[in-house]
């Protein structure tokens, strides 16, 4: 997921999703963020739940902190395993019935590997998407899958064929090698086979389409491909709770790898939305900051009022505050 576009409440849940990342100039550019309110805000919160995993996870954290807040849990109350975190069906009227999206995408060949560009680091618009959409449908069709323009970028589809397929969110594989991400379903092989056979098809079908000539005369990306994710169904009616705010400029820039950018994000991050939060925690209100990294997952809420919190609090006045990237370095 990308991460799911989900309304958001009021400020008083901060979901930061690629506050840190693995790549290395990421890892290097950690200990020159000052980030003034975020320490003072940590200072005062108390950990709440990390969500230790690893940055070949299907699922990114912060899907997984989204799922988790917005009770997008199997009916026996636990979590869906990783990459079957059904978000198509979240977001629509009928999610008992399986759903995915196909984002439409350019693969790029390299000398060692194919790496993937995600629509909307194409610039893709409806004059080149719809064709292309209208190609693909019938299709999918044949194979009982039901496609739906819903943008340039993110089609969406229906059909039994998508239940129990587990696939990496684009904000995993955006931008790198595929190799990795591309697994073998072992929920429903036949539909995970039937798939890689329709990826195959969607290639030469707009290796051949005009669209794909009008592109490159435009010195544009092609469209060779789409990326399937947010595949499954939810395995019982529940009503999901509102979404925590969710900034973007973090995760806009770190999966184009603009480094300079992510850390200006930051920036502004701190001097805004999290010395909102910070004023909101001061003031008594409670609230909850969840930082995501790449691997893992942390969440903060506020610390309850009381002697034991007093002494911890002064014990970190006298021993000092750890700056905020030492916390982000876990991540």
């Amino acid at each position: 997921m990308p991460a799911p576009h989900m309304a958001s409440e009021p400020a008083t849940h901060l979901l930061v999703p690629f506050a840190s990342a693995s790549d290395p100039a990421c890892r290097a550019a950690l200990p020159d963020l000052p980030l003034p309110h975020l320490t003072a805000l940590l200072a005062g919160l108390q950990p709440a739940h990390t969500d230790a995993g690893t940055d070949h996870s299907l699922s990114a954290p912060h899907e997984r902190a989204l799922a988790h807040s917005i009770g997008l849990l199997r009916s026996d109350g636990s979590a869906y395993p990783d990459g079957l975190l059904p978000w198509a069906a979240a977001q629509s009227r009928t999610p008992e019935l399986p759903q995915a999206w196909f984002t439409p995408c350019h693969f790029q060949v390299g000398m060692e590997q194919v790496s993937l560009l995600p629509g909307d680091q194409l610039g893709l618009t409806d004059e080149h998407a719809r064709p292309l959409f209208d190609a693909l449908a019938p299709y999918c069709a044949e194979d009982g899958i039901a496609l739906r323009y819903e943008s340039a970028t993110r089609w969406h589809a229906s059909g039994e064929v998508l239940r129990g397929i587990a696939c990496a969110s684009l904000d995993r594989v955006g931008g790198r090698s595929v190799e990795a991400w591309m697994t073998d379903s072992t929920a429903n092989p036949a539909g995970g086979q039937l798939l890689k056979r329709l990826q195959s098809e969607a290639q030469m079908l707009f290796y051949t389409h005009p669209v794909f000539d009008a592109r490159e005369a435009q010195r544009l990306h092609p469209v060779n491909g789409f990326w399937l994710s947010g595949a499954g169904a939810l395995d019982h009616p529940t009503p999901l709770l509102p979404a925590p705010w969710m900034p973007d400029g973090l995760r806009s820039a770190a999966l184009q790898a603009d480094w300079p950018r992510w850390k200006d994000a930051w920036a502004a991050l701190d001097s805004r939305e999290i010395k909102d939060l910070l004023e909101r925690a001061r003031r008594g209100e409670p609230v909850t900051l969840s930082l995501c990294g790449e691997r893992a997952a942390q969440r903060f809420t506020s610390a309850p009022r009381g002697a034991m919190v007093r002494a911890g609090r002064l014990l970190k006045n006298l021993l000092g505050r750890a700056p905020a990237w030492k916390t982000l370095e876990t991540l």
